[in-house]
């Protein structure tokens, strides 16, 4: 996804300032359940122009054998199954940075980190993380001019089609054409909305009610105050007990 592309070309800008060999990054494929083709290919295709070395690894079975470990019922498609992905992708890519004297580079953004969206002792974890500052609306946009940046108009191609792509972490099983059918902003609300209140919430530290006027304002034609509102309780309900 968006983010874990926007981590691999962070990692190739650093090896190139420090004059080190691209192939030296490893970047490691981890597709489940939820892994839509489009995406897989996406991923490959950023990969193979940024000239890092790749291997991919399957997670179903391990998946699946902790899942029947745990006596969690087959077909149960809940917030265990989605877990147990990526606490299983976490244990891989540090048990490789052992195996390889290396550091997992995190790839969280700001804005599911402020949202909790992500698992606890999975995805928020590693040895550095670079999108910790970025709200996934910024994130979007300075992840096509990265790709142009590094690789040109090919680079930048590709950087394209994975933002414009539906945010999703791909948990769920995919929908009969093969696609995802989880869609992030479907759960939380429109991403341009919640970093909009987390930066001027927690940035600003405006009220709820100075916020909740001020997108108002800002948003007239795109949402409904009533939608508005929703969206604001999502964020700090969801921002208080992540804290």
């Amino acid at each position: 996804g968006a983010d874990s592309s926007q981590a691999l070309l962070v990692c190739c800008r650093a090896f190139d300032r420090l004059g080190l060999d691209r192939r030296d990054i490893l970047a490691i494929h981890m597709p489940g359940p939820g892994s839509s083709g489009s995406s897989r290919e996406r991923s490959r295709l950023l990969a193979d122009l940024a000239g890092v070395t790749q291997r991919t690894i399957q997670i179903g079975p391990a998946v699946l054998s902790h899942l029947n470990d745990i006596n969690h019922p087959e077909g149960l498609h809940d917030v265990t199954f989605e877990n147990a992905q990526a606490r299983e992708r976490t244990q891989i890519l540090m048990d490789l940075a052992n195996q390889q004297n290396a550091l997992v580079v995190g790839t969280g953004d700001l804005s599911e980190i402020a949202l909790g969206w992500s698992t606890f002792n999975g995805d928020h974890m590693s040895m550095y993380n670079v999108n910790c500052g970025l709200p996934k609306t910024l994130l979007l946009r300075l992840l096509v001019w990265a790709g142009g940046f590094l690789f040109g108009q090919a680079g930048k191609a590709i950087a394209q089609k994975i933002a414009q792509a539906p945010i999703s972490p791909e948990l769920l099983p995919l929908d009969e054409t093969g696609e995802t059918s989880q869609k992030t902003e479907e759960v939380l609300g429109p991403y341009e909305l919640h970093d909009f209140f987390l930066f001027y919430a927690i940035g600003r530290q405006m009220s709820p009610e100075k916020v909740f006027y001020h997108a108002v304002e800002c948003f007239q034609g795109d949402y409904t105050p009533a939608q508005i509102l929703t969206t604001l309780k999502t964020f700090y309900r969801r921002f208080f007990s992540q804290q």
